[in-house]
């Protein structure tokens, strides 16, 4: 089955317990309107079905063969990245002075999520070239961005995001990539780094990598990391000494090259510093964090696709005398949780979206710093939610078309075996819920998460008051949740950081995601039924997930509280 973008869903969602509607209402994106958003995602939507989503099973048999340092793309792959960039879909959200549309992230966020589910081996590519143009934009100098970064924002050029290296994943304080100064002012790059997306292929002209180097009188660890551009082809034509050693054979994302990098064969590779010496982890963390959002988006991406195919085969699979399984129990079970963890991550990320708007565009300096802690506050759970669930639908998925789920010419398999990276790659999920209960949560004494529960109390006290029958106990359970994650929160606040409190930090994410998703399916229930049209649905998938999802919260409340002496006192088990 074919992916169709849901544009009416995205569209819904973007405007309604995101924040979108109100920052337009409030002037935030100028003489922006719904009109012309609900147009931007319109033509996304058909180029994503239309051009990208049938190159998809293409990309996952072909993969990328790679032969004397070159790297093929799958046949119409670059046909297809060609007329993306050329209709501008790459600087969406990019400056406008630089070539770019200056559109909200929010709705860059949207698009993302449509690139993704067309193909997810294609949308990864091009989230990490918005991220270094970010990164660029930031903190390049003047030289660097009139050389750089309009070919960036126009999709002409390609960048890459360079950190990992064999001893060093995800402590990446351990890098051992060398940079020596040069008399020109450049600098000479050697070494090596892994993993590294789209680090050659043959989609456009040159590629910009970013890497994180330490140069020779670096202090040991992260402080001692500096950031630098390094063109594949430098600016006067010759091609840098930097090059694809290997190609990695995944399990899922065939259609996207996995490098194994090598800088330095010929002396060193040139490259330029982008921001201060030693101070790369700051200029990274800007392309991390934006990053971060786009792969939780890829998590929604992949759930949504999954979803739409289960949802297809159970209306036309028959079986026994009940007719099409979409009528049995169990299938409506799977099926509504596939749909309604789709939505709950859908929400949490263009939340995500505005908080990052509102940090840029604020109307002054504590504005600007209230949005920048929600979107701190958001961003972990938006990526390690979103990608968590995006497993979780993609197995469903399989289990929805039971043997044949298990055949890879349905594609159920691909969606499940893509899915997997996403909650490895941009940080492991566990590093999202470590880096939520350590550093995101306490933000401001604590005040951003209060804030945050206070307004999901006021969704949940407008479904009380709706007296809508429908909703069933949709209130109550979504009130529980929020209390469990309360006092979860409280007791967190309340404990140093410490072994016991990151043995908790995964179900607290979790939790976090269960509470937030439930109260915003419900915000859009409720705005559903003032505006009308699909009322009835969106109210009966609140209830389900309230009912059978929320429902987890004490569970999960326990386990922070109370799991972690089970945890740290097992070496035993471990031995």
């Amino acid at each position: 089955m074919t992916y169709r973008a849901p544009v009416a869903d995205i569209a819904f969602a973007l405007k309604h317990t995101s924040g979108l509607r109100e920052a337009l209402a409030e002037g935030l994106y100028g003489e922006m309107d719904e009109d012309t958003i609900d147009a931007v995602l319109e033509e996304a939507g058909k180029f994503a079905s239309d051009v990208i989503a049938p190159l998809n099973r293409i990309g996952d048999q072909f993969g990328t063969p790679f032969k004397d340092g070159k790297v093929t793309t799958p046949p119409g792959w670059k046909e297809a990245y060609t007329a993306w960039a050329a209709a501008g879909w790459n600087g969406l959200a990019a400056p406008a002075e630089f070539g770019g549309q200056g559109l909200p992230h929010a709705v860059n966020a949207a698009c993302i999520e449509m690139w993704n589910a067309a193909s997810m081996a294609f949308g990864i590519g091009p989230v990490l070239t918005m991220a270094a143009i970010d990164a660029l934009d930031a903190y390049g100098s003047d030289t660097l961005k009139q050389q750089y970064l309009q070919k960036l924002v126009t999709g002409e050029w390609m960048g890459t995001m360079e950190l990992t290296e064999p001893q060093a994943g995800s402590d990446v304080g351990a890098l051992r990539t060398r940079a020596e100064h040069a008399a020109d002012g450049s600098y000479r790059l050697t070494g090596s780094k892994i993993f590294i997306t789209y680090g050659e292929h043959d989609l456009t002209s040159n590629i910009i990598h970013f890497v994180l180097a330490r140069l020779p009188d670096a202090p040991d660890g992260t402080k001692g990391i500096s950031l630098f551009l390094v063109p594949k082809v430098l600016p006067d034509g010759t091609r840098n000494d930097v090059r694809a050693h290997s190609v990695e054979h995944k399990m899922g994302i065939h259609a996207s090259p996995t490098c194994t990098m090598v800088y330095g064969d010929k002396g060193g590779a040139v490259g330029f510093l982008i921001g201060e010496e030693h101070k790369g982890m700051a200029c990274m963390f800007t392309m991390m964090n934006r990053a971060r959002l786009a792969v939780g988006v890829q998590g929604v991406a992949i759930a949504e696709r999954a979803t739409q195919q289960a949802m297809a085969y159970a209306r036309e699979r028959k079986q026994g005398a009940g007719g099409t399984i979409v009528h049995y129990p169990d299938v409506k079970r799977m099926l509504l949780t596939m749909r309604s963890l789709t939505g709950a991550a859908r929400a949490i990320c263009y939340a995500t979206g505005v908080a990052l708007d509102r940090s840029l565009r604020g109307k002054d300096a504590a504005a600007r710093q209230a949005a920048h802690q929600r979107c701190s506050l958001l961003t972990p759970v938006a990526k390690a939610f979103a990608t968590d669930i995006g497993i979780e639908v993609a197995s469903l998925g399989v289990q929805v078309h039971g043997g044949m789920g298990f055949i890879e010419e349905t594609g159920a398999a691909q969606h499940y075996r893509d899915a997997r990276i996403a909650a490895i790659y941009e940080g492991t999920n566990g590093i999202q819920a470590s880096d939520l209960v350590t550093r995101k949560v306490p933000l401001a004494g604590g005040n951003t998460i209060r804030l945050y529960l206070n307004e999901l109390r006021e969704i949940i006290t407008a479904v009380q008051a709706s007296n809508v029958e429908t909703f069933g106990q949709t209130g109550a359970r979504l009130n529980d949740a929020v209390d469990s994650l309360e006092r979860a929160t409280q007791w967190l606040l309340a404990q140093k950081t410490s072994e016991t409190t990151l043995a908790g930090a995964t179900p607290y994410l979790r939790l976090f995601g269960n509470a937030a998703g439930g109260c915003m399916l419900a915000g859009q229930a409720l705005a559903a039924l003032r505006e009308g049209g699909d009322a009835a649905a969106r109210v009966a998938l609140a209830r389900f997930f309230a009912e059978n999802i929320a429902v987890q919260a004490a569970g999960l409340e326990r386990n922070i509280i109370d799991g972690a002496a089970s945890v740290l006192n097992a070496e035993a088990v471990l031995q």
